[in-house]
């Protein structure tokens, strides 16, 4: 069907907390969980539905959480580097970064992951600016953008930071705004330095929606994305499969862009 599928946005826990850590999502979102949040359980289902490659994540609610999440990240990328590509974790109540993201990005970790909201801090506060600072244009930003509960990720917010760091690049994930896709647009869709995952939206939008959200944002700038454990590739490929776009534009979604945008060398 498509030469690659890459998902671009997975979470992965260790062993003897996934389950837990899975069911904690769930009670997040009020949303059933039906995955346990482990490596072996994305791949196996994965496989099902011919998913090449993961880029995989956590998230520290906490500062000293971070190096543990990092080692996990890197060490599991390592053990399937043809696999996966990984992202690292900071949190905004560290006291310094530029140690851990040094030490990330020796360690072969290609972006940083952020989640406002299990993080608790806005994207326009002065914990969140510290952080974009400190990693400029050295690696991207997979940011977790919107939620109709909170102010800490809206998409008004995901476009002052992006405003105020033009050079730093962020993935807004969720079309750019889960819950809050109108106001996505409104705010994210003509900034150069925004792209947007499909993860955790499909369920939610019509195939007609979710075909004007690319062609609002651009094809070239929409990655496949599944948010794992809470939902599965072969599931969120059929809803691909619904949406009235072009073979071309799916093939740039499933692999293309996110391809060109990590540089992974793939042809």
């Amino acid at each position: 069907m498509y030469k690659y599928i890459i998902d671009a946005h997975a979470h992965i826990f260790p062993v003897k907390i996934a389950e837990k850590a899975s069911e904690n999502i769930g009670k997040f979102y009020d949303l059933a969980m039906n995955y346990d949040g482990t490596l072996e359980t994305l791949m196996k289902e994965g496989d099902e539905c011919g998913v090449t490659k993961y880029i995989v994540q956590s998230v520290a609610t906490t500062a000293e959480q971070v190096t543990h999440i990092n080692d996990f990240i890197a060490n599991t990328v390592a053990e399937h580097s043809d696999r996966l590509i990984g992202f690292a974790s900071l949190n905004p109540l560290m006291e310094s970064f530029d140690e851990e993201i040094d030490r990330v990005i020796s360690l072969g970790l290609k972006g940083i992951k952020l989640h406002p909201d299990f993080q608790k801090f806005a994207l326009d506060s002065e914990n969140a600016f510290r952080i974009f600072d400190a990693v400029g244009e050295k690696l991207p930003f997979l940011v977790h953008t919107g939620d109709k509960r909170y102010r800490y990720s809206n998409p008004a917010l995901m476009a002052k930071a992006a405003k105020a760091f033009p050079h730093a690049r962020f993935i807004a994930a969720h079309f750019g705004g889960w819950s809050e896709w109108g106001d996505a647009v409104e705010y994210l869709s003509k900034l150069d330095n925004i792209w947007i995952d499909t993860s955790s939206s499909l369920y939610e939008l019509s195939p007609e929606r979710a075909a004007k959200l690319v062609n609002r944002f651009g094809d070239d700038r929409v990655f496949f994305g599944t948010d794992y454990p809470m939902w599965s590739a072969c599931d969120e490929l059929a809803y691909i499969e619904k949406i009235p776009l072009s073979h071309e534009t799916k093939e740039k979604i499933m692999w293309k862009n996110i391809n060109d945008f990590l540089q992974l060398g793939l042809s």
